[in-house]
């Protein structure tokens, strides 16, 4: 079963928590909650590194989920609840600090290639003994490049699902990916003589 099929069956069940919360099943949400927190949590470490306010702010997006659940409507759920922490974080950032609000669109070069980008990291064999460096490597990226790398190869979102949630086009998405790959192998290469190794599962 490749990563995609994984996604695709996992969402079923995450579909079926729903369904049964928007019905007033608190347990479900619950349930629910807890196998999304690990991924938004992680996810929201792409705009801060304040470790309790981000706990704050999925705590209080959970409460606004579920006291709305009833007008909620949702066909993939992990990228409606990790859409719905984006936007409720950078409201934060906009009311807190109006003059720096991670808003502007990072200035990229046109890549036209895409699969350069998908050959480069599809190809690379995955060794465990680097997954620290490769980590490392990553949280050194601009916000929106590390933004990005977590949902195409963390979350196996496709380009399109990606743009969508980040609200720019699917050509800005392949730039950006394009960009941070280049960028950590340029880094990876400062600490060690082999290639790049992302941890991408293809199942």
């Amino acid at each position: 079963m490749n990563k995609r099929q994984r996604i695709a069956e996992e969402n079923v069940i995450l579909l079926n928590l729903w369904q049964q919360s928007q019905a007033g099943d608190s347990l479900a949400f619950c349930q629910l909650a807890d196998k999304q927190y690990r991924t938004l949590f992680n996810y929201a470490t792409s705009f801060t590194s304040d470790r309790e306010f981000i706990k704050d702010s999925i705590q209080e997006l959970l409460i606004h989920i579920w006291e709305k659940r009833e007008t909620i409507h949702i066909q993939f759920v992990s990228i409606y609840f990790l859409k719905a922490l984006r936007n409720q974080l950078l409201q934060e950032f906009r009311k807190n600090n109006p003059a720096n609000s991670l808003l502007d669109i990072e200035e990229v070069g046109q890549m036209s290639d895409y699969q350069t980008v998908e050959t480069q990291i599809e190809q690379s064999e995955i060794y465990s003994e680097n997954q620290i460096k490769v980590r490392s490597a990553i949280e050194e990226l601009p916000r929106r490049q590390k933004e990005a790398v977590f949902l195409k190869y963390f979350e196996g979102m496709d380009n399109e699902q990606i743009a969508d949630l980040m609200q720019v086009n699917r050509q800005s998405v392949a730039n950006l990916l394009f960009k941070a790959i280049s960028s950590l192998k340029t880094h990876i290469r400062a600490v060690t003589s082999l290639m790049l190794l992302v941890f991408v599962n293809n199942g």
